[in-house]
């Protein structure tokens, strides 16, 4: 990986995050030993403390897949929330499980199942669930 920037983690998205990462199986298990590595390496924090400038679950984002030049808005769900988010993408897909603990202007490589990468950025959060007093969402 060329490229990892400091990432900030919800001491309750960690945990959550965790267990889903614990009960992966083998289809999702790629995406969920990167999460792991995100985990392993994030700065862990209370919700209430969390910037307003950071990726956390449940977060809407705006992002560039700048492999691709393609812009995106995502709510970043967990698995279990997919079918109730109309613009959802889940932790567990591979480009959701890399926006996780991000800020905005930052810029990461990601791997993808096959070998192949994506470089994401940051371009905005719309919407953030600590940013409105939501600390347990």
């Amino acid at each position: 990986m060329s490229s990892r920037p400091p990432i900030i983690i919800n001491r309750l998205d960690a945990e959550r995050l965790q267990r889903l990462i614990d009960q992966a199986d083998d289809k999702d298990r790629f995406v969920a030993d990167c999460l792991e590595e995100e985990l392993e390496r994030g700065e862990v924090i209370d919700p209430e403390d969390i910037p307003e400038d950071v990726v956390s679950m449940n977060s809407q984002v705006q992002f560039t897949d700048l492999t691709r030049n393609r812009q995106m808005i995502r709510t970043l769900v967990y698995p279990h929330a997919l079918a109730t988010t109309e613009d959802g993408i889940s932790v567990m897909a591979p480009i959701g499980a890399g926006l996780i603990g991000l800020r905005i202007g930052d810029e990461i490589d990601w791997p993808l199942p096959g070998g192949g990468k994506a470089q994401l950025r940051i371009d905005a959060i719309l919407w953030q669930p600590e940013r409105e007093g939501q600390f347990h969402r």
